[in-house]
Order: C-alpha cells, then structure tokens, then sequence
C-alpha cells in the first residue's frame, strides 16, 4: 500500500519553534521512551507563512525533498488542480504577528483551515487535519472551524502534547471516575501557556462521572485577589500543594513570596464541578493536576522534556495514527471547549476579572475509551533522552 502524503502548513520554522519540534519529527523520527520510531508517513510539501531570520525550515526541506510552496492551495495540491495528499498538518504557533487588547495572539489559525477545507470543498475530497494548540484566539473562528470540518466530514484533531507527556507519579483515571473538585498548576503567558493550564485540567476531568457537560461560567484572577480567594476557599490550598509536590526545584519558600503576580481561572462545569488553574510565574516552571476522589486527595507532576523534546514525539505519533486511519485518538470537543474557556477567560481579565457566563460552552463529549499513544513511565528514559 502506498504510503500515506501529507502537506504541513506552518506559520514559521527556527530552532524550538512548534514547527521545528513537531514537523522534524514526521521527517527524521519520533525519539520515544522505547527508541527512536521511523514516520509512516511522508511530508511531501510545505508552505511556510514567514521565514525567520534564524530559519531551519527551508534547508530541512530541501534535506529531505520536501517542495516548499508559495501558497496552501499549492502545497495541497501540488501544483494541480484538486487535493492530491492524504493528511495537513497545521502548525500555527510563533512567528510575527500582531496582538490585540486582550493580550491575545492573533495567529492565522482560521485563515489556514480556512484555505485548506476551501482545496477540499472544491475537490470532493476529505482528508485529517491536524491544528496545533488552541483552535483559535477567539470563539467564533473555532467554532466555525469545527463546523466546517464536521460538514466536509473531515476528521480533525487539535491540542499540545501536555496531556501526553510523564506523569509523576502515574495518575491515569478510569471513564466515570467520581471528580469531585480540580485544579491544574502551571506557569508562562497567560494566553499562551493559560492553554496548556486548560488542557492539562481538561484531559483529567473529561473522564468524570457522566463524561463531559460542558461549562457554564468562567473568571479570571490576578495578583493578591488570587491569594485571598484560597483564604475565602474559592480554590484548595491542598490540592495546589499536591499538584505541585511532584514538580522539579520548587523553591521552599510559600508560593506568595515568590509568585509577583498570580493567575487563577476559575471553571464552573455545567454539572456543578468546579476546578481551576493556577499559573505561578517565577515560582516554578512546570505543570500539575491534583483532585479529590471519593474524599482522597490524588495528584502528579506533568513532565515534558527538553532537546529531543520527546513529548512532542508522542504528539506526533497521535497525528501520525490520525493519517493512518482517519481516526482521532481523542475527541477535538476537547479543544474546542478549552479554546472557548479561554477567550471568555481572556475577556473576563479584560473586563477587570468579572464572571463571564459561558451558555455557547455547553459542549458534551466522551472521553477516549483506548489511551492514545503516550509514555507510561514517570520520566523520560531510554531513547527519548537521545538525539537523532
């Protein structure tokens, strides 16, 4: 059987950039905890909307005959007339573009799928698309680009490799685990990294009992207003101090003398469970989940890893099975309910931290029956620990 050929659409490509730790993958192999996995698949073209001044991209596609386009129509069909790949992959994520007054990124994200379903629409012809991190900076865009993959009926997959890197220790739920309370730690911009915080909570609480409802109503915290909604109980101390225990040189001093200005998010599921996300810059630099379950506090470290960066090789080993077989290996509802928790958070803090309640948000999903492709160890080890 031929093998399948897959176009990448990226917004740029230097070293460590999203396009550098994902595409080169899918070109040179997956480093794994179990050894280094060759591609099945073929990246056959690339456009590129920005060259970088510190550019690798365009040298590794020449390294590896990859036809650089001068447009998505062309990398997808390349050269012709109609669709002629198998799979898109669309890196979306660095590159110079503006911001707004939310302090939003505004990455072409919708005006990438927007091309891409276009070639498909045109063509009779379906295929997977994978599109990294959030769907969009803003709700309606991602909205629309769910819609429009759904009436195409082109299987689509989205997110980070947060919910598929180590986890220390392992914490893994059964579907209808009984969650009664959450909260995700993590650190960075609160955009950028707020998603990582999202979908790091997301992938957890997903697999609750009755599966995914939805969320009703968000807010946005920042600075001592943090702290004083742990004094009121808003947020548990102790599952902070959980979902942090496992995190590498956490200084020993409380989180308040260190942290200048706290972030919290605040999510009311439409079920009733509440949960959120505490981002604590200059107070550690990594991630953690912890809740209660059936009145037991259980928590862990989420690690990722740097040079090869590994995570990102599970990553791509999901898109890689998506191409395969046209199957995503877990639900991009997923996404799509943490993009829109995230824009109404953006909006809250642009409102001066007011709850914003979030009707459009009731998105009930289930989570994966069969665990994606993803380390089951505690840390990196073994090959994922080499370079090529």
């Amino acid at each position: 059987m031929a093998r399948k050929r897959i176009a990448v659409v990226a917004t740029t490509w230097y070293p460590k950039s999203h396009a550098d730790v994902i595409v080169k993958k899918f070109l040179k192999g997956f480093p794994t905890d179990d050894g280094l996995i060759e591609p099945d698949v073929d990246v056959v073209s690339m456009y590129m909307d920005q060259v970088h001044e510190d550019d690798v991209g365009l040298d590794m596609a020449r390294e590896h005959d990859v036809h650089v386009t001068r447009s998505i129509q062309e990398a997808l069909t390349l050269g012709g007339k109609a669709l002629d790949v198998d799979g898109v992959l669309i890196i979306g994520e660095h590159g110079d573009y503006a911001w707004n007054e939310r302090d939003q990124h505004l990455y072409p994200r919708r005006h990438f799928f927007e091309q891409v379903t276009a070639v498909m629409a045109t063509s009779g012809r379906a295929v997977p698309v994978y599109t990294d991190k959030h769907l969009s900076w803003n709700w309606p865009d991602a909205k629309w680009m769910y819609d429009r993959a759904s009436a195409l009926g082109a299987p689509l997959m989205a997110g980070s490799s947060l919910p598929l890197g180590w986890r220390d220790p392992w914490l893994e739920y059964d579907l209808e685990t009984p969650v009664e309370e959450a909260l995700s730690v993590a650190y960075g911009g609160t955009e950028s990294y707020g998603f990582h915080a999202l979908e790091t909570l997301q992938c957890m609480t997903e697999r609750r009992t009755g599966g995914e409802t939805g969320i009703r109503a968000v807010q946005c915290l920042e600075g001592k207003a943090v702290w004083e909604a742990a004094v009121s109980g808003r947020w548990s101390r102790a599952l902070a101090d959980a979902a942090i225990a496992g995190i590498d040189e956490v200084p020993d001093t409380p989180m308040e003398d260190e942290c200048e200005n706290p972030v919290l998010f605040f999510i009311e599921y439409s079920d009733g469970l509440k949960a959120a996300s505490l981002m604590l810059n200059k107070y550690l630099t990594g991630w953690g989940y912890a809740a209660t379950v059936s009145g037991e506090t259980q928590g862990c470290a989420v690690l990722l890893s740097d040079n090869p960066h590994p995570h990102f090789s599970y990553l791509g080993l999901n898109i890689q099975k998506l191409f395969l077989t046209g199957q995503p290996t877990y639900p991009v509802e997923r996404t799509l309910l943490v993009t829109g928790a995230l824009a109404a958070l953006m909006e809250s803090r642009f409102l001066g931290h007011v709850r914003v309640e979030t009707p459009h948000l009731g998105i009930a999903y289930g989570s994966y029956e069969t665990m994606p492709i993803r380390p089951r160890g505690r840390r990196p080890s073994g090959g994922s620990l080499k370079e090529w």
